[in-house]
């Protein structure tokens, strides 16, 4: 039986440069591993910063990782997912036995890379060259291979093209709230840039019951957007107002919660500015290379906790179907987010719209 099938993929040659949709071959699934036929695939701006080169990496290679289709072939050894599920593919692949993994943190997996997908790409040139698997998914394509740690199957009831924006952007917003924080009802938040992933922290906020939901950015835009998922106050971050904003709503005191969702040195800097004594900021991510600077005698005698959330400190099997269960109960927006589709072949326009800020989300749909 021959160890490969054709697909088609949008392909990135070059850094900055325009996707090629080719053909290449992808292999079929070996020892925990799992073939899903992709049905759509969102836009993160993890795909535009690799594309980008921002983050290095090797080309050609394929990008997208925020996944949703219909497992497809299963390898050997495979529990608890069958082929025909529905399901939400991740770029979070896990070992599932190491020590991080074995405290719920496998995005923070030590033995990830020992995994054979980890080392050898499963794709290739139609002449047998090698492609990088970008993020370990590889989404914009008509099919990816992937570890079994990053599908998780879910009703087939919900649609698929607002399923996979579950996979990356909604649960690292989302999950910064409610696992890295533990956000408590009652809190006060602050929520600094309110792109796809503050968007999801503003609705994380909402969900934990926190009372007050500020978010902050430079764009009239995305903060119209913010008040649309939940924020009670909005602000312009170049402004007078943020300052106007911490009088009004906390009494001068700060906010119990300050999330960075913005990937810039002033955000980070700005948030440590706003938390109150007690408490605590969460940094999501900012481009590799940055350097904030902080007074650490102050964050002491504040009693200030500093965090880091990778990937919101998700758990995919646990966090995937009960956020999907809050967008079945009305209590997550997600259709909302879902402001752009386009097919595989307009996959640049795709990029060009989450870029550009124009698309709260685009999907790729296959």
């Amino acid at each position: 039986m021959d160890n490969s099938v054709r697909i088609r993929a949008a392909v990135c040659h070059g850094f900055k440069e325009v996707l090629m949709v080719e053909e290449l071959d992808l292999r079929r699934p070996g020892p925990g591993e799992v073939t899903v036929a992709v049905s759509a695939c969102g836009v993160c701006h993890s795909d535009l910063t690799y594309w980008s080169g921002a983050w290095g990496g090797g080309v050609p290679a394929v990008y997208g990782h925020e996944v949703a289709g219909v497992v497809e072939e299963l390898g050997p050894g495979i529990v608890g997912i069958s082929e025909g599920d529905h399901a939400v593919v991740t770029l979070i692949r896990a070992c599932g036995r190491c020590r991080l993994c074995q405290k719920g943190l496998p995005a923070l997996c030590e033995q990830m890379g020992a995994l054979p997908l980890s080392r050898n790409s499963p794709l290739t040139t139609v002449g047998g060259g090698g492609v990088v698997q970008g993020l370990r998914t590889a989404g914009f394509a008509e099919k990816v291979t992937v570890h079994e740690s990053q599908v998780v199957p879910i009703a087939k009831h919900l649609p698929l093209d607002v399923a996979c924006i579950v996979g990356c952007g909604v649960v690292t917003g989302a999950g910064a709230v409610l696992n890295t924080a533990g956000v408590e009802p009652g809190s006060s938040v602050a929520v600094i840039g309110a792109g796809g992933v503050g968007l999801n922290v503003v609705q994380g906020a909402v969900v934990a019951g926190a009372s007050d939901v500020v978010a902050i950015d430079v764009l009239a835009a995305k903060l119209a957007a913010a008040r649309t998922f939940g924020a009670t106050c909005t602000a312009d971050a170049r402004s007078g107002e943020v300052e106007a904003v911490v009088t009004t709503v906390t009494a001068g005191r700060g906010f119990d919660y300050v999330f960075v969702a913005a990937g810039s040195v002033p955000a980070v800097e700005q948030g440590l500015g706003l938390v109150a004594k007690g408490g605590t900021v969460v940094i999501l991510g900012m481009p590799e290379g940055m350097r904030a600077s902080f007074d650490p005698e102050a964050i002491a005698d504040r009693g200030v906790r500093v965090l880091g959330s990778k990937v919101g400190s998700v758990r995919p099997q646990v966090d995937i179907p009960a956020l999907l269960g809050l967008y079945e109960q009305g209590r997550l927006k997600l259709d909302e987010l879902v402001t752009h589709r386009f097919a595989l072949d307009a996959v640049n326009e795709a990029f060009t719209a989450a870029a550009s800020g124009e698309a709260l989300r685009a999907v790729v749909q296959l």
